[in-house]
């Protein structure tokens, strides 16, 4: 169950939350997919008890979401941006061989020193360096300047 912030009431500045909310927010963080029958045993209230207060901390805002967390083996660990700039030649035929390339995930013609913005994505930083060393070889491109993507803040 998850929706983008935005779309999510605001928490209500009057919510109450008292020590059995406390304790059920405490137990959905250790783990969100546990049985409300099991949250139920653990804070001494019945099942609909704490169903309905999942449903109030929901509805304020309290509990926003839920999220899945995957380990770097089962995600694109590496996303970076390349900058290219090349030489005498079109840029149509280096984006055709650049097509070739997988993790190559958008590719932009842009104005100025740079001709192209790359938006490459792989598992790792030894496949980001096999994918660079495979641009700098195609004929006419000359310097590459690598960002390496630390967080991402906005994603729409």
């Amino acid at each position: 169950m998850t929706a983008r912030m935005r779309d999510l009431p605001a928490p209500c500045s009057e919510a109450k939350v008292d020590r059995f909310d406390e304790k059920i927010i405490e137990l959905l963080r250790e783990n969100a997919r546990q049985s409300v029958s099991s949250i139920a045993e653990k804070v001494n209230l019945s099942r609909s008890a704490v169903t309905d207060r999942i449903r109030k901390l929901e509805e304020t805002g309290i509990i926003r979401g839920y999220q899945v967390l995957l380990n770097s083996g089962a995600q694109d660990d590496v996303t970076v941006y390349l900058e290219i700039s090349y030489n005498n030649t079109q840029c149509e035929e280096i984006a055709r061989q650049l097509r070739r390339i997988p993790e190559i995930k958008v590719c932009h013609g842009v104005a100025g020193d740079t001709d192209m913005m790359l938006t490459v994505k792989a598992k790792s930083m030894d496949r980001i360096q096999q994918v660079r060393n495979t641009i700098s070889n195609i004929e006419g491109v000359g310097h590459i300047k690598t960002h390496v993507v630390l967080m991402e803040f906005i994603n729409e």
